[in-house]
């Protein structure tokens, strides 16, 4: 079985603040190693269960944010920006399913760590074929269209429920339970690694003997509808060929595939200044 382990940092065991996940911060050192643990938690697990090729994407600020020197020999890396894939980089070399940690709830979420939607400074809501959509979502479009599925997030309580709202089979693993957006009761890293690995021993466990979640699979064309913070912002965004300014703040692109609307969100959020 091929699997991809794709890895963000909000969702990480403990965090609750910006400050923890943001590589200026003295406090963002702490939580790689925590981050990095937790990937190897979930690397041990479908290892023990039968996968046999595993890549990890590093889909945090840079992708530069796991530790490779203690990354689980099992695994390999795919690490540094841009990246084709970004967030899911790999997820086109004929993998069969993905597992998602450390992620968080999409912006607006309440009792959210750190909701936002790929960007907390340039992105107010994104909708895929006119549905709202976060990371999650996002992420496990792009994962369908390759035909693999997402068979476990891990997170707070916010971001599980949101991945059922999606894949209604996904194993969702709640390390912390936020109260607000930088408050939470957490699992000490320790314990959640534990139920990490025994999600991911289950899940992939499940996948091979033939339980599995529907890959998610947007109809297209592909609607793809940015509001952005700013009325300056979607000027920027609009200046991309195939796209259609709707109001102030709000650029639509309509692309044939999810690869290609993928793409397209990227560069329009790429293009705006905050």
């Amino acid at each position: 079985m091929k699997l991809l382990i794709a890895c963000d940092m909000e969702g990480i065991s403990g965090v609750t603040t910006w400050d923890q996940v943001t590589p200026s911060h003295a406090e963002y050192a702490r939580f790689r190693k925590i981050m990095t643990d937790d990937v190897n938690a979930a690397i041990a697990g479908a290892a023990e269960a039968g996968a046999t090729d595993i890549q990890v994407s590093d889909g945090h600020w840079n992708s530069g944010n796991v530790m490779i020197e203690g990354l689980d020999a099992r695994a390999r890396i795919n690490t540094g920006s841009p990246s084709p894939y970004s967030m899911v980089q790999g997820v086109d070399t004929g993998i069969d399913a993905a597992i998602f940690v450390g992620y968080h709830a999409m912006i607006g979420t309440p009792h959210a760590i750190l909701d936002h939607t790929w960007s907390s400074a340039r992105i107010d809501n994104l909708w895929l074929n006119g549905r709202l959509t976060g990371e999650f979502g996002l992420n496990a479009a792009m994962c369908g269209h390759f035909g693999a599925p997402v068979l476990m997030v891990t997170g707070d309580q916010s971001v599980c429920a949101e991945a059922k709202t999606f894949v209604p089979e996904v194993e969702g693993v709640e390390v912390k339970r936020a109260a607000a957006r930088m408050n939470a009761l957490c699992l000490p890293p320790v314990e959640a690694q534990k139920l990490i690995k025994a999600g991911a021993k289950k899940v992939v466990a499940d996948f091979i003997k033939g339980k599995k979640p529907q890959p998610l699979s947007l109809s297209t064309p592909i609607t793809v509808t940015i509001e952005f913070f700013t009325t300056i912002m979607a000027d920027s965004a609009e200046l991309l060929p195939g796209s259609k300014r709707l109001d102030g703040r709000r650029v639509e692109f309509v692309a044939r595939d999810m690869p290609e609307a993928y793409r397209a969100f990227r560069t329009m959020v790429n293009m705006v200044s905050v």
